[in-house]
């Protein structure tokens, strides 16, 4: 599959058109970036980690009933995908208090949550993502109730799928977030699940093994990210 025409570069992926109108190339990036964008940097081999990790979860998924933009795996940084009109909405998905959980409620990062929490969040930096509710969601027509309602089932049947396999893995799915789109008038899970876009502690040692090490300068943010994919291919 050719690689055509750049139609989308985001903080972490690029997005290219090929000779198929409905399938995408996704390539990862090593940029980094944290707190909207107004912090940078690069984490050596991420956007190939990242990849693999996608790939792997992704596949875990279909496997479980869960259908998604992942077509295939086309080498360490580009994966083809299906094209998908993005529904601007962010789904995080929280089993443990951290970040902005812990800022907005002043709750102690760490307190496992009696079950899990849905939250959906506007897709604007420059608004730095705000909480909506899904009145919100209904009232701007970002999306219909019936698709809110299949986005929410099946966020938290991915969240238990996720939570199950990281544990087996002697990871904590601390929380993560979730992009759905629209394709040939289905809701698919859209573009990546990995260390960038989930919270992982080590289950014995709380140890943060995501993108919180380059967010608060903690260091080892490669091997954190190295050491996910080896206990995820192990």
């Amino acid at each position: 599959m050719k690689k055509g025409k750049l139609i989308y570069e985001g903080k972490a992926k690029r997005v290219y058109e090929t000779e198929d109108k409905d399938l995408f190339i996704q390539e990862f990036k090593d940029d980094a970036t944290a707190f909207d964008a107004t912090k940078r940097g690069t984490i050596r081999d991420k956007g190939i980690i990242n990849n693999k990790i996608s790939k792997i979860l992704f596949d875990l998924l279909e496997s479980k009933g869960i259908e998604t933009h992942f077509v295939e795996q086309l080498d360490d940084r580009q994966m083809l995908i299906k094209r998908v009109e993005i529904i601007p909405l962010e789904v995080t998905m929280r089993n443990t208090v951290a970040g902005g959980m812990a800022r907005l409620l002043n709750l102690k990062e760490g307190l496992v949550l009696s079950e899990p929490v849905l939250e959906y969040h506007y897709k604007d930096d420059s608004l730095h993502d705000p909480l909506i509710n899904d009145y919100h969601a209904l009232a701007l027509g970002m999306a219909t109730g019936e698709e809110l309602e299949f986005i929410k089932k099946q966020s938290f049947k991915i969240n238990d799928i996720l939570k199950s396999f990281f544990e087996h893995k002697n990871l904590i799915l601390v929380d993560f977030k979730l992009e759905f789109g629209r394709h040939k008038g289905k809701i698919l899970l859209a573009d990546e699940i990995s260390p960038d876009t989930c919270r992982l502690w080590d289950k014995e040692t709380q140890k943060k093994l995501d993108k919180d090490r380059f967010r608060r300068d903690l260091g080892g943010v490669e091997d954190a990210y190295q050491e996910v994919l080896k206990r995820m291919t192990a």
